[in-house]
This record gives C-alpha cells, sequence and structure tokens, in this order.
C-alpha cells in the first residue's frame, strides 16, 4: 500500500479519524527491532536517495541513533502493543526542511521529498535581477561561485552565518553526484549580450550551459516582436529547457518569474512563455516580480503600450505580480544609502534583499515558514486584484551601520511609509486588502505582536471593511546578509512586506494616462502593425486596465 500526505494525515491500519501526531508517521505496531531497523533504513534513504540529507554533524541524528539503540537494549522489557513509530522517530516539519518539503509513507519507509521552485529571468531586467540574486542565495548558503559548498576549515567565520549542506535550500538547488549545487533556474533573452555576461561573469561555473539560453535578435522594446515574430522562433527551446528542470524535481510548487512589463523580451515574450505554463503547468503556483514603468524615469518611450499589453495578456495565467519600479528603487539608493549616481547594480542588490526575503522560508528551516502557494492564498481576495506592493526595510548604508540598530517596531513601522516602498504610490490613499510581513533573523513573535498592535491602533493603516485582520506574518530566523563591497549594510533583522493595497489604483491610473495620450495620435503604432497586431488589441488592453481600476476601486469600497 502506497500512502501519501501531509501532517497529520491518515495512517494506514489506523481507523478513519484516527490521526498521527503532527509531523509523525508510522505503523501502529511492531517489533523494537523492526521499529530500530526502521528508523535506520529511513536515514539510509535520506542520504543515499538525497531527498532530503540528515547531516553527519547533526545534534539530532545523534540523538536519534542513541534512542534507536536505547530501544534496543530495552526490548523486552517494552509492551510491543504499546510501542509506536512516532515514540522514538519524532520527524517534524522543522528538522526536515520546513514548507519546502512533502511527506511520503510508502514501502514502509517515511519519505520526503522536496517542494522545489524554479526561478526565470526574462529579457535584461529579469537576467540582471536574477544574476543579483544568485549571488545572495550563494552568499547565504556558503556555495562558492564554482557550485562548492564553502569549507568551514577554510573560513570557519563566513561559514558560521550560512545555513548547513543538506537544508531545505534544495528547493533552489540542485546537487549533483560530483557535490556541486546548481541553481534551478533558466535564464533568456532574445538577445545575447546580457545573458553572455552571466557566461563570462564570476557566477559562470555556477550555471549548466543550458539554463542560459540567447537567440540572436533582440525585441527593440517592442511588445509585438517577441510575442508574435522573434519569441516564438525560441519558444519551443525554453519550453523544453524547463521541461528538463521540471523532471529533476521531486514536487515542484511552481515558478518564480523575473521581468520588466517596459521591455520587448519582458512583455511580449513573457505573455506568450505564460500562456503555454498555464497549459503545461495548470497546477503550478506562478508568482511574478515585475519592473513596473517608473513615473519620471523610463527605458523606453513605448512602455505604456507594452505594459498595457502585457498585463491584459498575462492577468489569467500569474497568480500573484509583486511590483516594484526603478524611479522607487532610485530614491531609496540616493537617500538612504548616500550613491549620487545609482548603477543598475546597486539597484539589483537592493531589490535582491527584497526577493531574499520572501523566498527565505522557502529556503531555510524556520516555525513560522510560508509555502509558495500561501502567497498566492494570503494576499489575493479575488483572482485579478494580484498586484501586491514590496516594502523593505531597515535599508541602512554601510557608513552608518555603526550608528543605528532598529527595533522590530521599527522596521514594522518603516514598511509602512511610502518612502521605502519599491513602487510609487502613495499607501495613505489606499485600503489594505491584505498584508504580508516576512520577518527575518533576531525576531520573536513577541515584539511581532507589539508591532503589529501599534500600527493597527495607528490612523496610518486603514484596512477595508471587509478585511479587518488582513496581517499574515512569517518569521524565520536566518539572519539578512549584505553582499561585501555593496551600499548595504549587514543588519541584525530584517522585514519585507507585501501589500495588496488599493493605493495601486495610483500606479495604474497614471500608466493609463500616458497610454492615452500617444494613443490619440496613434503615436509608435506602426511598429506594432508591422510585426502582425491589429488596432483591436490595443483597444481591448486599454479597456481591461479600466476595468481593473474599477476592480480595485470596489474592493475598497465601503458596505
Amino acid at each position: 500500500m502506497a500512502w501519501r500526505g501531509r501532517r497529520g494525515g491518515r495512517v494506514p491500519g489506523r481507523p478513519a479519524g484516527s490521526r498521527t501526531a503532527p509531523g509523525r508517521f508510522g505503523p501502529e505496531k511492531g517489533s523494537c527491532q523492526e521499529g530500530a531497523a526502521t528508523a535506520a533504513s529511513a536515514i539510509a534513504i535520506f542520504r543515499e536517495q538525497k531527498r532530503v540529507q540528515v547531516p553527519s554533524s547533526s545534534n539530532y541524528k545523534k540523538a536519534l541513533q542513541q534512542r534507536i539503540e536505547k530501544l534496543k537494549r530495552g526490548c523486552a522489557a517494552l509492551s510491543v502493543s504499546a510501542l509506536r513509530w512516532s515514540h522514538f522517530l519524532p520527524f517534524d516539519k522543522a528538522h526536515l526542511g520546513g514548507s519546502s518539503c512533502q511527506y511520503h509513507w510508502a514501502a514502509g519507509h517515511l519519505q520526503i521529498s522536496m517542494r522545489e521552485c524554479l526561478s526565470v529571468h526574462i529579457g535584461q531586467a529579469g537576467v540582471q535581477i536574477g544574476d543579483a540574486c544568485w549571488e545572495l542565495y550563494c552568499l547565504e548558503h556558503g556555495i562558492q561561485p564554482d557550485g562548492v559548498v564553502l569549507d568551514g576549515r577554510q573560513d570557519p567565520q563566513a561559514r558560521a552565518k550560512t545555513e548547513p549542506t543538506g537544508a531545505s535550500f534544495d528547493s533552489f538547488f540542485c546537487e549533483t553526484r560530483a557535490g556541486k549545487h546548481v541553481p534551478r533556474a533558466l535564464f533568456m533573452d532574445l538577445e545575447p549580450t546580457v545573458v553572455d555576461e552571466i557566461r563570462a561573469g564570476r557566477y559562470r561555473s555556477l550555471f549548466h550551459p543550458e539554463q542560459l539560453v540567447s537567440g540572436k535578435e533582440d525585441a527593440a522594446n517592442n511588445y509585438a516582436r517577441g510575442r508574435y515574430s522573434v519569441g516564438p522562433e525560441i519558444l519551443d527551446l525554453v519550453l523544453e529547457r524547463l521541461r528538463k528542470l521540471a523532471e529533476q524535481c521531486s514536487g515542484l510548487q511552481g515558478f518564480l518569474i523575473f521581468r520588466s512589463f517596459g521591455g520587448g523580451t519582458g512583455s511580449g515574450f513573457t505573455s506568450l512563455l505564460m500562456e503555454q505554463l498555464s497549459t503545461d503547468y495548470s497546477m503550478k503556483t506562478k508568482l511574478e516580480f515585475s519592473v513596473y514603468p517608473a513615473p519620471r524615469i523610463s527605458t523606453a518611450i513605448v512602455e505604456p503600450y507594452n505594459t498595457i499589453l502585457t498585463t491584459h495578456a498575462t492577468i489569467e495565467h500569474a497568480d500573484c505580480t509583486f511590483l516594484v519600479d526603478n524611479e522607487a528603487i532610485y530614491d531609496i539608493c540616493h537617500r538612504k544609502l548616500d550613491v549620487e549616481h545609482p548603477s543598475y547594480a546597486s539597484i539589483n542588490r537592493l531589490l535582491s534583499q527584497a526577493v531574499s526575503s520572501i523566498t527565505t522560508s522557502l529556503r531555510f528551516e524556520g516555525a513560522l515558514n510560508m509555502d509558495l502557494i500561501e502567497f498566492q492564498t494570503n494576499l489575493v481576495p479575488y483572482p485579478r486584484i494580484h498586484f501586491p506592493v514590496t516594502s523593505f526595510a531597515p535599508i541602512i548604508s554601510v557608513d552608518n551601520a555603526h550608528h543605528e540598530e532598529p527595533s522590530v517596531s521599527d522596521i514594522t513601522a518603516a514598511c509602512f511609509e511610502s518612502s521605502n516602498q519599491l513602487v510609487k504610490c502613495d499607501s495613505r490613499l489606499g485600503k489594505y486588502v491584505a498584508c504580508c510581513l516576512l520577518y527575518r533573523g533576531d525576531v520573536v513573535p513577541k515584539d511581532v505582536n507589539t508591532a503589529i498592535a501599534a500600527m493597527k491602533t495607528s490612523n496610518s493603516v486603514q484596512f477595508v471593511d471587509w478585511c479587518p485582520t488582513g496581517f499574515k506574518v512569517g518569521i524565520n530566523g536566518h539572519p539578512p546578509r549584505a553582499v561585501p563591497g555593496g551600499d548595504l549594510a549587514e543588519v541584525q533583522r530584517a522585514v519585507c512586506m507585501l501589500s495588496n493595497s488599493t493605493a495601486v489604483m495610483e500606479a495604474w491610473a497614471r500608466l493609463g494616462h500616458k497610454f492615452d495620450l500617444m494613443y490619440a495620435k496613434k503615436a509608435f503604432l506602426h511598429w506594432y502593425f508591422r510585426e502582425g497586431m491589429e488596432e483591436g488589441e490595443f483597444v481591448e488592453a486599454r479597456e481591461d486596465l479600466a476595468v481593473l481600476e474599477k476592480d480595485y476601486e470596489e474592493v475598497g469600497r465601503s458596505f
């Protein structure tokens, strides 16, 4: 008999309604020798199949072995009928990978499969953000640029700050037979320049060559080229590479997609890819990290066209889209980090801190972790209302590191300030629909409760009438790290806030106004028509954006 389930699930041989203790599975009866052998074989399964590695130095494993030996010696004195597997094999979620694992009972053994996430980095923005993110992931997990885990004997101080081998970061890294850790990621662009920087960069040995995909002709900031002419030529190759990555996963959670709304590849090709992913991986979660057009800073004059077209095309295929914009991050770098002229490297490293905080619960063990689907469950009240705004705190420069040590209350309050938002919109003008606070580092629940209670009593935070509680909290004890030589200081604690607020209507309305100004003069439309688009597609997309604005307005309306 094969059985598959979650914590507290029914066990074969027990009556219906009978459940195990949380995180404990096993047969109802059996001899002590059989139980000890089962426990030992379970560890062997973990180590041989490498679904979850139990570190040799783990105190937990030593204690487990001692308990097994004690059971062997005292077997005759124990009542066999009262013996349960869970009495001496207390596997639980904290020991076995947090929210990144699933429990399986099959062939008489407890088995665990990882809950992997595939990262897809699309276009120049997606690739460059991915470069910064994986640099930070490697630093946090003690993985060197060649994929080998840092040896604590060589650098004990650095190793002390990282997660031990075999932890739940297997959800983001795949370990090869040679002991190298390869990111579960795909980088792609329609032209080779940016991907070639990864191929020749410091982390060139970290990625398998098949994970770096590039075409020969770019999309020229044109949604139509990415969607209809150049993009389809490379789509099958990208899908094949993603299929191979998915086959390496024992329990794929879903996809993390990084791109910009304004670029030709980020808008056009992503629309094409998302439609196919919805067909091929319909039950998998799809979260987006998207660079939204800034109010005053623009990389292309046709950004409003591209953004509204791709929003219309992907709104039914993305489960949750975290918005950031370059101008907001520019201002943060300039104002809080004293960087006069922020480079893309500075912007992306700051953004990578927020992404790292969001994914911390997927990569590290913790008592209050979140699964990938929980973001969608807690932040998206209706399918179309899925554009949370991202905030991050604290943001402290290296020069001020010794003068500032903000408390949990300080960083919580900072996240509700517009100056810490990664998108330009005034949160005071809207109502919160849902709010997710992801803490990491030296944080305890008591301090979090105090901080949230203070925010609830203040007049600065207003929730919609029909959702009065609104806060979802995640806490992970692993402290944030900062890339050496960067502008950000390393701090003891940090928080990333994901807030679904009606204030984002301001950003949508601003974008719609820019679209209307150009479309009224039929400016630049001929570039899209040359690639096979029709005017009706623009009209339909603009109408859909107007409906989205109305949706947010309706959500924020009082009873």
